[in-house]
C-alpha cells in the first residue's frame, strides 16, 4: 500500500507526465531512427499522405502516454507500476519523433489531441482497478492490435519515404516488446468482446484523427 507521500509524489509524477505530452515538452531519450536515413524527395501529394498517418500515429502514442499513466497510477504492485512507467518512457520516444516528423512533413497533430489523452487515461484507470493481471493483458491486447495497424499504415506509406518507415518500423518492434513484457509479467487474456470494443475504439481514433 502506497504512503500518503508516496501517493501525493505519484499523482505529481502523472500530472506532469500529462502536461509534458500535451504541450509538447516530451523529450526523446534514444535518436530518432529517421536521422540516418536519408530525406528522398516527396512531391506534395505523397508529403499530405505521410503527414496523415503520421498525425494518427502521433495521436496514438498520445494515447498510449495516458493509457499508460492511468494504470501506472492504480497499479497494486511497484514492480507493475514500473514496467508501466518504463514502457511509456519508451512510448514518449515514439511521441517525439513522430512530431518531429510531421513537423519535417509540414503537417500538423490532431486537434483532440487532449480528448485522445483524457480518453484514454479514464481507459487505464478502469483497466487498473479491476486487478494488475487483467491491467496488463489489456497493454498485451493493445500493442497486438498496435503491431497490426503498423504494418497497415507501413504498406500505405508513399515508397519513397524512408524517415517515416524507419520510425514506424522501430515502433512497431518496441509495441511487440511491450505487448511480450507484459504477457510475461502475467498479462491475462481478455475476454473476446472486451478485445473486440478495443479494436473499434482503436478504429475510430485512427479514422478520426486521420481527418482532425
Amino acid at each position: 500500500m502506497l504512503q500518503p507521500s508516496s501517493w501525493s509524489d505519484l499523482l505529481i509524477a502523472t500530472l506532469d507526465d500529462g502536461l509534458r505530452a500535451l504541450g509538447g515538452a516530451q523529450a526523446a531519450a534514444r535518436p530518432s531512427p529517421a536521422e540516418s536515413v536519408a530525406d528522398d524527395y516527396l512531391d506534395a501529394a505523397d508529403r499530405r499522405a505521410s503527414a496523415a498517418l503520421l498525425r494518427v500515429n502521433h495521436a496514438g502514442e498520445l494515447a498510449a502516454q495516458g493509457l499508460y499513466s492511468g494504470q501506472a497510477l492504480l497499479a497494486r504492485a511497484s514492480a507493475t507500476r514500473a514496467q508501466l512507467r518504463a514502457a511509456a518512457r519508451e512510448e514518449s520516444d515514439h511521441l517525439a519523433w513522430c512530431a518531429a516528423r510531421l513537423e519535417e512533413l509540414g503537417g500538423r497533430t490532431s486537434v483532440l489531441s487532449p480528448f485522445w489523452y483524457a480518453g484514454s487515461f479514464c481507459i487505464g484507470l478502469l483497466a487498473a482497478s479491476i486487478g494488475d493481471a487483467q491491467s496488463l493483458g489489456f497493454v498485451a491486447e493493445t500493442e497486438r492490435q498496435v503491431e497490426a495497424h503498423l504494418d497497415d499504415h507501413l504498406r500505405r506509406l508513399p515508397p519513397n519515404d524512408h524517415k517515416s518507415r524507419a520510425i514506424l518500423e522501430r515502433m512497431a518492434a518496441d509495441e511487440s516488446h511491450h505487448g511480450t513484457m507484459a504477457s510475461l509479467a502475467g498479462g491475462a487474456e481478455l475476454p473476446l468482446p472486451v478485445r473486440h470494443c478495443m479494436g473499434v475504439g482503436g478504429e475510430t481514433l485512427r479514422r478520426i484523427a486521420a481527418l482532425l
